[in-house]
């Protein structure tokens, strides 16, 4: 069973977090406390030590400290972080990611889920910072339990009740049942542009920034899969845990891909791979006096529907950008394409597909059905497209 990490921070409600503690071992996993040293000094260490049979942790640097560095080795072991009660105060550290203790240090170390669970006066809650702050942490794939209405410790009336501890030990359940819904599966994601150069300093692209696909790659590292990222030249990091196969032109990455292909269980093709390239790329750059008043350019191979001819047993998820007959257009590539879903996406809308962190598409499976989605950020729909793609591939088989 999955190692849990709880973090405790200073709310009244703290004493539920040892209900939430003990929910978890009845689940069957092991939990590992840490505190903050202000819940601290609410509640004994000890009371926490005692219930989960390990140390509970609170200062950084404790020589009891089993491993050399504490936080990461322990951000490796476990399959979720759950923080209850979460004050404004570590709400705002981790959203900022400000680093000054074991738990706020601890949280950027981890690559799994986490479930927050706020607990605090109304009026601190619904501040805007607050808010901010949250909607910061949603979008960045963290999860919250929300809080509940009621009577609260400073005697006022409203929410910022820390959520009933059945309510928050599920929702824990639910994330770390995710963590492993695609466990022993390989999952082949391209992303980002390709560039078909002109010469060594001039090349035809496009404007894709490779954000959906590597949060579609770091979405499926969170639910224990082995993850090919084939990727295209990006501005951005690839998921820590991805094994990154990096190309540059739409043959490069048709080579990767059908090399791939075959061990793979899902295909996600989020990859924008330019349609053309230069009949004659030169290998020394063409002086401005020299280039002709056209250029010839030739098509680049199909990848995708390359794979829909070949695939076996793999399941072939494509992503179509359009900016218009969102749903036609997309429909008539899953059936061209012998796809098995696709994500279509309207760039033309404002505030959504390139160059932007939101997106809002929609998801059509092989059989036609067609969901839209809301507009999110691109970390928030990752999490929507895989819930969509396995409920999918579920019914298939």
């Amino acid at each position: 069973m999955a190692k849990i990490a709880l973090g405790v921070t200073s709310s009244v409600s703290i004493y539920k977090a040892c209900e939430i503690l003990r929910g978890f071992q009845k689940a069957g996993h092991e939990v590992q406390a840490v505190m903050t040293r202000n819940a601290a000094r609410l509640v004994s260490p000890l009371l926490f030590s005692s219930l989960s049979g390990r140390k509970a942790i609170v200062d950084m640097f404790a020589d009891d400290l089993p491993w050399s560095v504490a936080h990461v080795a322990l951000a490796k072991e476990i399959g979720l972080l759950v923080v209850a009660p979460a004050t404004a105060n570590i709400i705002a550290k981790f959203a900022r990611g400000i680093a000054d203790d074991f738990l706020s240090t601890f949280y950027l170390a981890v690559e799994g889920p986490v479930l927050i669970a706020p607990a605090m006066n109304a009026a601190m809650f619904l501040h805007p910072k607050t808010q901010a702050n949250v909607r910061e942490l949603r979008s960045r794939g963290v999860e919250f339990v929300e809080p509940g209405r009621g009577y609260l410790a400073c005697g006022d009336e409203g929410v910022g009740r820390l959520a009933e501890p059945g309510e928050i030990v599920a929702r824990g359940l639910e994330l770390l049942r995710r963590s492993e819904s695609l466990r022993g599966r390989t999952v082949l994601v391209t992303a980002g542009p390709t560039r078909e150069p002109l010469d060594p300093v001039r090349f035809l692209s496009n404007r894709s920034s490779g954000k959906m696909g590597y949060e579609m790659a770091r979405e499926a590292i969170a639910r224990g899969a082995r993850v090919v990222l084939v990727t295209g030249p990006v501005a951005i990091f690839p998921p820590a845990k991805a094994e990154v196969v990096r190309v540059e032109t739409a043959a490069e990455m048709e080579a990767a891909v059908l090399r791939e292909f075959p061990q793979a269980d899902f295909v996600v093709m989020a990859a924008a791979v330019a349609d053309f390239r230069f009949a004659a790329p030169a290998g020394r750059k063409i002086k401005k006096p020299d280039l002709p008043d056209s250029l010839a350019l030739v098509r680049t191979p199909d990848i995708l529907k390359s794979l829909g001819g070949r695939k076996t047993t793999q399941y072939l998820v494509g992503f179509a950008a359009e900016t218009e007959n969102l749903r036609e257009n997309a429909l008539a590539k899953v059936k061209a394409k012998n796809l098995d879903f696709m994500v279509a996406n309207d760039v033309a809308a404002e505030g959504v597909g390139f160059d932007s962190d939101d997106n809002q598409a929609l998801l059509i499976d092989a059989a036609g059905a067609a969901a839209p989605t809301a507009k999110m950020s691109k970390r928030e729909l990752s999490r929507e497209i895989w819930d969509a793609i396995e409920k999918a591939h579920a019914r298939r088989r």
